[in-house]
């Protein structure tokens, strides 16, 4: 095989993505009530933080981190999101560097990528593949969504959750959080929206966010209303939570949301981007059809309260 040939260049590169991140991606053991859980987690910090899957450290009552070298840290569970399925750890002693963050809202389908992690027990496994699709949503057992999923064919299996997606420059761009199945791989990505998830996870511990309490649906709306309000779409609201800021505002089973916060809405994602925050207890203008007619209604949406 000639030095030149494509797949020795291929391999170099995945050689020097490993030799980068391998030292800063740690195997996790988890011990809960349960019994003992494993994923992985990367040093993000120099001050002893590591990002990894809110679901790996669910329910932990010790957490260690065992890294390429043979050294082991005891960690806390620092900050966990369950919304967007992050955690930050924050070891008991030194790390290794941190890794590089890149963007993943500059990967493109089809780029390399590769995956560094512990599945199977396995430490310091490497795989490697190409991002397989772009923008997916992947719900959680909160029933949000998170956004902007990346898939991949890079082999991932139990363990991997936590570690490292990166990109041939070596920059973590995602964190593995499951195994699809099928050859198919997906992370949450390292963008400018789970940048901020965890600077606030690594300063505050928690995120807050704001709730109004409905369940909704995409509907179609007839052709004179779509002109009206510049959007073929609206939300349906199927379900009022008693007692919600939705129904305290006097929100209906029926109401086809068209506006939310003078901002055009058309899918229950955008409703979610925008329960920030700053919307908690937050004067916010709704606007609905309703009877033929659109209605205005102001809710004050609460802090949502994770169980």
């Amino acid at each position: 095989m000639s030095s030149e040939d494509p797949l020795d260049a291929y391999s170099q590169v995945v050689m020097r993505v490993a030799e980068s991140l391998l030292p800063s991606v740690a195997s996790v053991q988890v011990e809960t009530a349960l019994g003992r859980g494993a994923g992985s987690a990367s040093v993000v910090g120099a001050d002893g933080f590591l990002l990894t899957s809110a679901h790996v450290v669910t329910g932990a009552r010790a957490v260690v981190a065992a890294f390429a070298d043979g050294t082991e840290v005891a960690a806390d569970v620092f900050g966990r999101d369950t919304l967007s399925d992050l955690a930050v750890l924050r070891a008991k002693g030194p790390v290794p560097r941190p890794v590089v963050l890149g963007d993943a809202a500059e990967l493109r389908v089809g780029q390399l990528v590769v995956a560094v992690g512990n599945p199977l027990g396995m430490a310091g496994s490497v795989t490697a593949g190409i991002v397989s699709g772009l923008g997916r949503s992947l719900p959680t057992p909160s029933g949000r969504v998170i956004d902007e999923v990346i898939q991949t064919d890079a082999a991932l299996n139990p363990g991997n959750s936590g570690g490292a997606l990166a990109d041939s420059a070596g920059r973590m761009v995602g964190v593995n959080t499951a195994a699809a199945g099928m050859g198919l791989g997906l992370a949450v990505p390292i963008n400018a929206t789970t940048r901020e998830i965890i600077t606030t996870l690594m300063t505050r511990g928690r995120v807050r966010r704001a709730w109004l309490g409905i369940a909704s649906m995409q509907v179609p709306l007839a052709p004179d209303l779509a002109a009206k309000v510049g959007s073929p779409t609206g939300l349906e609201v199927a379900q009022v939570v008693t007692g919600s800021p939705a129904e305290e505002a006097g929100l209906y089973r029926g109401d086809i949301i068209v506006h939310l916060d003078h901002q055009r809405v058309v899918t229950a994602t955008a409703v979610q981007r925008l329960m920030v925050e700053d919307a908690i207890d937050r004067p916010i203008e709704i606007t609905v059809w309703r009877n033929g007619a659109l209605v205005d209604v102001i809710t004050r949406p609460r802090e949502l309260q994770e169980t």
